[in-house]
């Protein structure tokens, strides 16, 4: 990896939905937050994930989403749709790429599994992957698209689930997606080997990569709660 370093403030988590898990989800009943995240890299603004999109009647009924418009949480930032030039998708659930259509033109970063997963039945909402303009790059395995900007192949939650991995002057910053879901369970994984919630050997060989990486920080798209490496 490049030895290219982002300040760490310049890794900024943003808010985009809340939901309530349908009664087949393992959380049934509970809500949780779904985040996307944006990296400035000296003079470029790259996005990751787009949260979740709007108007579809079967995502409204099941998961009673309560939205905030990516433009709108950019507003107020101080930052302008226009001036995004990378968006990252860590995988193409619904919950990931729902406003991936506010981009067309601009490089979306995906794995090539999970760009095949999404064209399958029930694996996302098609429409919200598929806009005109959109420009995949379809990556196979561990790709640094910036210098110290690393997408890592962490598949598992999705055949071709990538976690991000920053090189940042006070360490080695990770976001996650959902390789690991939540700092409860990345601090579980650093103490019992183990990943919970998720038995399939894939996930945890995943979630072992992104702990032989040594991270300072670890964010993750559904818990609003960061991984810091304690001193």
């Amino acid at each position: 990896m490049s030895t290219r370093r982002v300040v760490p403030s310049n890794i900024i988590t943003l808010h985009l939905a809340d939901v309530t898990f349908p009664p087949e989800h393992p959380l049934a009943g509970q809500t949780g937050v779904v985040n996307a995240f944006v990296v400035r890299h000296e003079h470029r603004l790259v996005v990751v994930d787009t949260g979740v999109g709007f108007g579809n009647a079967e995502i409204e009924q099941y998961y009673q989403p309560v939205l905030w418009r990516l433009a709108d949480v950019f507003a107020e930032h101080g930052w302008r749709l226009e001036d995004v030039n990378l968006l990252i998708n860590t995988h193409l659930h619904f919950d990931h790429c729902g406003q991936n259509g506010l981009f067309p033109a601009i490089p979306i970063y995906v794995q090539a599994a999970d760009y095949a997963a999404a064209h399958q039945p029930d694996f996302t909402i098609l429409e919200w992957v598929e806009f005109p303009g959109a420009n995949y790059q379809q990556l196979s395995g561990d790709r640094e698209i910036l210098p110290g900007l690393t997408l890592m192949a962490t598949p598992g939650h999705t055949p071709g689930h990538q976690s991000v991995v920053i090189e940042t002057s006070e360490g080695r910053v990770i976001i996650s997606g959902q390789a690991v879901y939540s700092a409860h369970d990345f601090e579980q994984l650093l103490r019992t080997g183990e990943l919970t919630g998720d038995p399939r050997p894939q996930s945890l060989a995943s979630a072992q990569r992104l702990v032989q990486l040594k991270p300072q920080r670890v964010l993750f798209s559904h818990d609003s709660q960061v991984w810091n490496e304690k001193a």
